[in-house]
C-alpha cells in the first residue's frame, strides 16, 4: 500500500524567501549575484518575471530599465541576448529565468513574480514562464502574480504547476478590497496568497489559513515584522536591511 500523497506545497513553507534575492550592500536585486548569496544563506529566492521582445522570460522587476541599469526604455522592447548583455549596478546582466531555475536544481526554493502591467496579453509571458518550467528540472518553483488572470491562465494551461495570489489592502478601500479579493480568488484558484505585511493581521489571510492553505507574507523588513508574521502567516518574503 502506498503512503500518503505527499504535500506539493510543502517548500512554500520551510525556509524564508530572500524577496529579489539576498541583495544590498553593492548587490543588485534581481541578479545572479543576489541569487546564489541567497542560496549560500539556505535561503529560497523570490524573483519577478518579465517577457523580452523575442518571447523569453527575463528575471527584472521594473516595466523600464531605466532605475536598475544604465540603459533605457522598455524590457519588452530588447530581445533576450541584448538583455542579458546590459549590466545591472553590480555588474551582473540582467538574467533569464531558465539561468536562475537551474541554479536552482539543487532543491532551493523559488518564486516566480509574473508581473502583468495593465492592459497587456497575459497569455505571451505566462506561456513563457511555463515553458521555462516545463524544460528544468527544478523541483519546487512556484508562480504568483498579483494579476488573478495570470494564475487562471496557470490553472488551465499548467495545472500541475503551484500557483498563487498577491494580495495587498493599501490605498483600497475595505469594501473595494473584499470585492476585489473575492473575484480574484475565484479566477485564480491559488494554492497559496502572498499577503502584504502591512495588512496583518488580516481575517481573508486567517480565513485562508483555517482551509489549510499558506499564506506568505511580504516585505518582511524588521523585527517588528517578523513577530507579526510569526503570529498571523507560514513563511516570509523578506528583505535584509544593510544598504
Amino acid at each position: 500500500m502506498s503512503g500518503p500523497k505527499p504535500d506539493r506545497r510543502a517548500f512554500l513553507t520551510a525556509r524564508p524567501f530572500a524577496h529579489r534575492g539576498l541583495h544590498g550592500a553593492g548587490v543588485s536585486e534581481n541578479g545572479m549575484t543576489a541569487f546564489d548569496a541567497a542560496i549560500a544563506g539556505g535561503y529560497g529566492i523570490e524573483c519577478d518575471v518579465r517577457l523580452s521582445r523575442d518571447g523569453v522570460a527575463m528575471v527584472f522587476h521594473d516595466a523600464k530599465l531605466d532605475w536598475m541599469t544604465a540603459a533605457s526604455g522598455p524590457v519588452a522592447e530588447r530581445g533576450a541576448a541584448e538583455l542579458e548583455s546590459i549590466a545591472l549596478r553590480d555588474g551582473g546582466g540582467v538574467p533569464r529565468l531558465s539561468t536562475l531555475l537551474d541554479r536552482c536544481a539543487d532543491g532551493t526554493p523559488l518564486l516566480v513574480e509574473i508581473k502583468i502591467d495593465h492592459g497587456r496579453d497575459i497569455a505571451p509571458l505566462c506561456a513563457a514562464v511555463a515553458d521555462a518550467l516545463a524544460r528544468s528540472s527544478a523541483p519546487s518553483v512556484a508562480v504568483m502574480s498579483f494579476h488573478p488572470l495570470a494564475m487562471r491562465w496557470f490553472a488551465r494551461h499548467a495545472p500541475d504547476a503551484v500557483r498563487g495570489l498577491v494580495v495587498t489592502q493599501q490605498d483600497k478601500p475595505k469594501w473595494r478590497g473584499w470585492i476585489e479579493r473575492a473575484l480574484a480568488l475565484a479566477l485564480a484558484r491559488p494554492d497559496f496568497i502572498a499577503c502584504d505585511i502591512r495588512d496583518l493581521p488580516s481575517p481573508f489571510a486567517a480565513a485562508f489559513r483555517q482551509r489549510g492553505l499558506p499564506v506568505l507574507t511580504w516585505t518582511v523588513r524588521s523585527a517588528a515584522d517578523r513577530a507579526r508574521a510569526a503570529a498571523h502567516a507560514d513563511q516570509i518574503i523578506f528583505e535584509r536591511v544593510d544598504g
